[in-house]
């Protein structure tokens, strides 16, 4: 025997992450559809964020260059005062002096111990013999320990190859320290030359001017802005939410009193505070409310007075009706012994009492319909068995009007779970209807067809068909193509709209199409069961002959 087995409780079940992410996800898509004041919010929030965005960019840009350009004009004044002391200090010096490194080191020594205790470096190249004679890489270098000399870039040694005035760029300084690994700073370069006495010739200084501090500051008045932005984010979007909570409140109580309506409590009304323009929407919108409350509840009592008056003319007119047929019934049966006028009338008689009383029957039908109380009885229905019954009742009415029907059908049942009475009627009416619009061709094709989803028959005739708009209003009550035409097989006008009910009823499509000069076509689609989805019919509303001449 079987037997089911169930998680232990210390064992619970797991669900795979991608089905969570997957459900998070659509979860997350739902609400932002639904929501305004999320979307509203989001909305404020990314415009902000651009805005603030750009301002803070733009500010940082303008704190980065006043603080490089004071930064420059600072150590460019500082250079400038070291050369200078420099030049005076060479101009001290004794003019018999031929020593060039020892005047070299005089000058360079004490910029060097200078440039330790206040932070900057120092590189001294020269002399310049033209052709590139003066670069560092020439030799003869003086330079702050530590220091690389490929800190000072190559284009301001191109610059200093032949006499030139003071000039400066950015760089990276790059050194080394004791432990030997290599540390680069941002930083400016300020390069001069001066002359020597001893040798007359000249020499490029370079002072080389960190910008850590700078770098420093930026960054803090970036973490700054930063963090103010974050704020102003969060306060934007506390104001937002709060802002936009006053307006879609109440849109959210009216749709939550607007759906209540729609379910049938016309009692619900929207509460009214003060008198802004969300006041006024509300007692408007009470006003309507209140309006439709009391037309829906005249169209009840209306409907509800047409329905007995129908039921009960229906029922009263079945005990007279009955006597008068019993009458008739006489007359018709001795219609042989009288004279021809009168053997008409009573022949006249016989035919419009049946269309009378099928009038009565369809009436009390319609009713039945209009007040809830139809009831279906379900079974596993064959439609090809229905379409068979249904030729052969009308073979008849056929062959009176010189009509040929043809059945395409399955070799094999085509069931689907319906009331078999209910189901022939609709199959009646559509048959009995296109033979009485055959037209000159004097066919009429009967389908039938079904898949594992849904069953379907389609009537087709090759008559007069429907203009444009006809399709839908051919299911009205007592609705006619041709108001001009009298009915050769005594129809009351409500045949189509009950088997449009019948249809409704069992959750089926009752559709139909038509062409002027075409034909037309009608197609009853039933699920396999009862109130089941029906998303298809196994048989095209549009014929597959509508393309063809019709003859």
């Amino acid at each position: 025997m079987a037997r089911s087995v169930r998680p232990k409780p210390s064992e619970p079940l797991r669900t795979a992450p991608g089905a969570a992410l997957r459900t998070a996800l659509r979860t997350g898509l739902t609400f932002w559809r639904r929501s305004i004041q999320a979307r509203v919010v989001a909305s404020t929030l990314i415009l902000t964020a651009l805005a603030v965005g750009a301002v803070g960019w733009l500010l940082l840009q303008q704190v980065r260059q006043g603080l490089l350009d004071h930064r420059v004009d600072a150590v460019v004044a500082e250079a400038a005062n070291e050369v200078r002391d420099a030049e005076q200090r060479l101009s001290a010096a004794s003019g018999i002096d031929v020593d060039s490194s020892g005047q070299q080191r005089d000058l360079v020594e004490p910029i060097i111990q200078r440039g330790l205790t206040r932070g900057f470096d120092v590189v001294m190249a020269g002399p310049i013999t033209g052709a590139g004679g003066g670069r560092i890489a020439a030799g003869g270098t003086e330079y702050s320990p530590g220091l690389l000399t490929s800190s000072v870039p190559r284009s301001l040694e191109e610059h200093f190859d032949s006499p030139a005035p003071l000039a400066w760029t950015y760089t990276t300084i790059r050194s080394r320290t004791d432990d030997g690994d290599q540390v680069a700073r941002p930083g400016v370069v300020v390069g001069s030359q001066v002359v020597l006495p001893a040798d007359g010739a000249t020499y490029t200084l370079y002072f080389l001017y960190p910008l850590e501090e700078e770098q420093e500051t930026l960054a803090l008045v970036a973490r700054a802005l930063g963090i103010a932005a974050a704020l102003l984010l969060v306060l934007v979007a506390g104001v937002t939410w709060l802002v936009t909570r006053q307006v879609v409140n109440p849109i959210r109580l009216a749709r939550q009193v607007a759906e209540r309506l729609a379910a049938g409590q016309l009692q619900e009304r929207l509460p009214v505070h003060g008198e802004d323009d969300l006041a006024r929407l509300a007692v408007s919108f009470n006003q309507m409310a209140s309006n439709l409350q009391r037309q829906i509840r005249q169209l009840e009592e209306l409907s509800r007075v047409q329905r007995r008056f129908t039921s009960d003319v229906s029922h009263e007119l079945r005990t007279p009706l009955t006597t008068v047929r019993m009458a008739s019934d006489v007359l018709h049966d001795a219609r042989r012994d009288f004279d021809p006028a009168t053997a008409r009338a009573a022949e006249l008689l016989q035919t419009e009492l049946d269309r009378f009383e099928t009038l009565l029957v369809d009436l009390l039908e319609i009713s039945r319909f209009d007040a809830g109380a139809a009831v279906l009885v379900a079974d596993d229905v064959d439609l090809v068995e229905v379409a068979d019954r249904v030729l052969e009742a009308t073979h008849p009415l056929a062959a009176q009007r010189s009509v040929r029907i043809e059945l395409h059908a399955p070799g094999h049942p085509c069931l689907a779970e319906a009331d078999v009475r209910r189901v022939e009627r609709i199959v009646r009416n559509l048959v009995t209807n296109a033979i009485d619009h055959s037209g000159s061709r004097a066919l009429v094709v009967v389908t039938v067809a079904g898949d594992d989803h849904a069953a379907a028959i389609a009537v087709r005739d090759y008559g007069l068909g429907l203009a444009p708009g006809e399709a839908a209003m051919v299911f009205n009550r007592f609705w006619r193509a041709d108001p001009a035409r009298d009915r050769s097989n005594g129809g009351t006008g409500l045949g189509l709209s009950i088997s449009l009910e019948d249809a409704n009823l069992h959750g089926g499509w009752l559709q139909a199409w038509g062409r002027p000069g075409g034909g037309a076509q009608f197609r009853l689609t039933l699920p396999r069961r009862v109130g089941g989805p029906l998303h298809h019919s196994p048989l095209p509303l549009v014929p597959v002959d509508a393309a063809e001449p019709v003859g």
